[in-house]
């Protein structure tokens, strides 16, 4: 009896394990024909731009290091070859964020370009790994640096933020008022059912009311995010996910959402963490809309939403 429960539990363990290994997908490489493919299902812009726009693709990370940042960045690169609306420049350095270059682009992406912690500040960090700046400097530099993103967007620029971009400065107050919300923790990569808070909003009609169901890390937020201060765009429901910490609130958890700051428009999107994810015709539209939102082509309702009871 004793060796039957013995084997019966190891049988158990057996199954979880490959559940989880399944759960986390392997990277892919980035070859001809992995980019034939992507081509293929790159969409039409919902609107066509009078001007090109310049795109600056922010891809250096200090933290932990998405395997999908070089497939992010051939997908954007795709969307400006196929549908002549995006000159996409992709920048690794600090420098890009000096006042004087940000104004050469219509928007900037932040291409999962996580920060190390506990500073959680992606500034600091460049400048910390690649000078020879004093740590007074580097804080204040870093500041100058943070403020010249925030006031670029204020003043009309377009901010598009992938996956765990999000933590860029995560610790930053300011920032987190203008993005939306800052990183808390996600769960183990699973299988989700990515739904559309409204799909008739311009923005997901790309998922024709269907979602989106694909293996993803479960993005929990903080900070700004309570102030619902943005118009969300797709959600999940948090008792569908397994490995919650805490039980909240509201059992609706947004992962995608638009926002006006300033002159400005910032559109976020947690989806996805795996270029697996890319496969779907209908998450490449969302993300070109995203980035033609940001520039100002596509017009969508971004009043902020009204805060859940």
């Amino acid at each position: 009896m004793k060796t039957t429960r013995i084997l019966a539990l190891l049988f158990c363990l057996l199954i979880g394990h490959s559940f989880l290994f399944a759960q986390s997908l392997e990277p892919i490489k980035i070859t001809d024909n992995w980019l034939a493919q992507l081509e293929e299902h790159i969409p039409s812009p919902t609107v066509k731009p009078t001007n090109k726009r310049k795109v600056l693709v922010f891809s250096k990370a200090t933290g932990f290091d998405h395997w999908t940042i070089p497939h992010n960045i051939e997908m954007l690169k795709l969307f400006g070859k196929k549908t002549d609306a995006f000159e996409i420049h992709v920048g690794f350095d600090i420098d890009n964020f000096d006042k004087k270059n940000l104004k050469k682009y219509d928007a900037v992406v932040l291409n999962n370009s996580n920060p190390t912690g506990p500073k959680r500040d992606l500034f600091y960090d460049l400048l910390k790994n690649y000078t020879s700046l004093s740590e007074e400097d580097i804080v204040y530099k870093a500041k100058t640096y943070e403020q010249n993103l925030m006031d670029y967007v204020k003043k009309g620029g377009g901010l598009m933020i992938l996956h765990g971009a999000i933590v860029v400065q995560n610790n930053s107050k300011e920032f987190s008022d203008m993005t939306g919300g800052s990183f808390d923790y996600h769960p183990k990569q699973q299988q989700m059912h990515i739904k559309e808070v409204d799909s008739k909003h311009p923005l997901v009609k790309a998922f024709k009311g269907n979602g989106l169901i694909h293996v993803d890390e479960p993005y929990f937020f903080k900070n700004s995010y309570f102030n619902y201060n943005f118009r969300p765009l797709l959600y999940f429901e948090v008792d569908t996910i397994e490995d919650v910490k805490h039980e909240p609130s509201n059992n609706i958890n947004y992962v995608a959402w638009i926002k006006r700051y300033g002159k400005g428009r910032v559109f976020y999107s947690s989806p996805s963490h795996n270029a697996q994810s890319l496969e779907h015709p209908e998450l490449l539209q969302f993300l070109m809309d995203g980035l033609q939102y940001v520039t100002g082509d596509l017009k969508a309702d971004d009043s902020p939403m009204q805060r859940p009871n």
